[in-house]
């Protein structure tokens, strides 16, 4: 995504707390590796960030964490060794800026729906109101246990106070604070330092350096979310399904506004990574995962699932079918109802209709596979994966056949229906691998011997 800031502007950082294991969510998963529509939740949070470009970008992790997250492109991982709260966790990423002059992003790594537009409006007030903090406020249907922030007359920031201190005054007030800070990191580090665990769960709060800053005078700003929504968090495996549920629409939202066809949005699950091309179509009761590729005029579905797959364009997906990693559709090709498919090319305008299962294969242009069809794929002896079957041009194959790899099938060739191939076949040959046939007459009925 091209960056919203100026290039002209302070240098900026990022510090994503990911370091929570998420206890309500009861998973022995760690919260923020928990995933949705493709990415785990702190990746959301981390792509919401990039646009900004803030360097260094660094993510606080547990020592759960820390591998899951050591691999993600350009982060910095900063581990906080015990759960000791927020304030804690930002001290924890303070030797990754401890020479950094500008100003720090700080967020949750539990807000999947935050979107750069957002951040970039908080970070433009910060900067417009010269402030030593600046703190994403926001306005949620049930403010709940989110801390309340308190204004005064003109206005300003006087305090943010936790909702289990708070008064049934406080408790009435419908703005609450979010989390999501800019601080310019001359005021941060000594707010840090100052921190005690004066509560019930002895943690080090970072709504506290805050309130220090206040109280030294500092210049404190607050940016009121126009969506309040975005800024949610997720503790719950019931709250994770409803912000995947809009992340969902935002995503097919912009699918269809660049062009995509998507019938029923509300069943359809499209992963954040997918590429759909303009005049693709998706049916009902659709999934298409990770990576996948989808041509225009493709069409998917209803009912089936693509994952890491690649579909050409003008080609026909399902009803009822998968396609698994490493699969190729190639134009104009058809993957019909009840057919799996697996890491397999399927040629130019070739079809594979109903009820087959094609693995470790690769099928030729114009190739039409009978029903039932099945590729029976052993691994390879020399432990290189499993064994292909190849299948030329032009190829019909009967019902019910079987394909025993490693085994050719030459251009133009047929097999007849209910063979088991367990040797290749010649260009332009019909091979027939079946038993014979054998009518006992008068069995029924009659005496059964031999």
């Amino acid at each position: 995504a091209p960056a919203l800031v100026e290039m002209s502007s302070p240098p900026l950082a990022a510090i994503v707390m990911a370091a929570g294991l998420g206890t309500r969510m009861r998973s022995a998963v760690p919260k923020h590796l928990h995933t949705l529509l493709g990415r785990r939740l702190v990746d959301w949070v981390v792509e919401a960030a990039r646009p900004l470009l803030p360097q260094p970008l660094v993510v606080v992790a547990s020592p759960q964490t820390k591998a899951a997250l050591a691999d993600t492109d350009g982060l910095v991982v900063a581990v906080q060794e015990r759960p000791l709260g927020t304030g804690d966790a930002a001290r924890a990423a303070q030797p990754a800026l401890s020479d950094f002059p500008g100003d720090i992003l700080v967020l949750p790594g539990d807000t999947p729906l935050l979107t750069p537009e957002l951040l970039d409006g908080l970070l433009s007030e910060h900067r417009r109101a010269g402030a030593d903090v600046t703190v994403l406020s926001f306005q949620p249907e049930d403010p709940g246990a989110y801390g309340r922030i308190v204004r005064d007359e003109d206005g300003s920031l006087a305090a943010i106070v936790e909702a289990a201190d708070a008064s049934p005054g406080e408790l009435a007030l419908r703005e609450v604070n979010s989390s999501i800070y800019v601080f310019s990191a001359p005021s941060l580090w000594p707010a840090l330092k100052r921190l005690e665990a004066k509560n019930a769960q002895g943690e080090l709060y970072l709504t506290d350096a805050v309130g220090h800053i206040l109280a030294a005078g500092g210049r404190t700003a607050v940016y009121a979310s126009p969506d309040p929504v975005q800024p949610l968090g997720v503790n719950t495996r019931v709250e994770l399904a409803a912000a995947a549920a809009v992340l969902r629409r935002r995503l097919n939202e912009a699918h269809m506004v660049a062009g995509v066809g998507i019938v029923d949005p509300e069943t359809t699950w499209i992963d954040a990574d997918v590429e759909l091309a303009p005049d693709a179509i998706v049916h009902p009761f659709t999934v298409i995962r990770g990576k996948a590729r989808i041509g225009p005029g493709a069409e998917i579905g209803p009912h089936a699932v693509v994952v890491d797959a690649e579909v050409g364009p003008g080609a026909v997906v399902g009803p009822f079918c998968y396609l698994r990693p490493g699969t190729v559709l190639s134009t104009g090709a058809k993957a019909g109802a009840f057919v799996e498919v697996k890491n397999s090319r399927i040629g130019d305008r070739a079809k594979v209709p109903h009820l087959s299962y094609i693995g470790d294969a690769d099928i030729g242009e114009d190739t039409n596979i009978g029903a039932g069809a099945i590729t029976a794929n052993l691994p390879h002896e020399r432990g290189r994966g499993k064994q292909r079957t190849r299948i030329g041009r032009n190829v019909r194959t009967g019902v019910d056949n079987s394909f025993i790899a490693p085994v050719t099938i030459g251009d133009n060739a047929w097999v007849a229906a209910g063979s088991v191939i367990t040797d290749d076949v010649p260009p332009g040959a019909l091979a027939i691998a079946r038993a014979r046939q054998v009518n006992k007459e008068g069995y029924v009925g009659g005496q059964r011997g031999d």
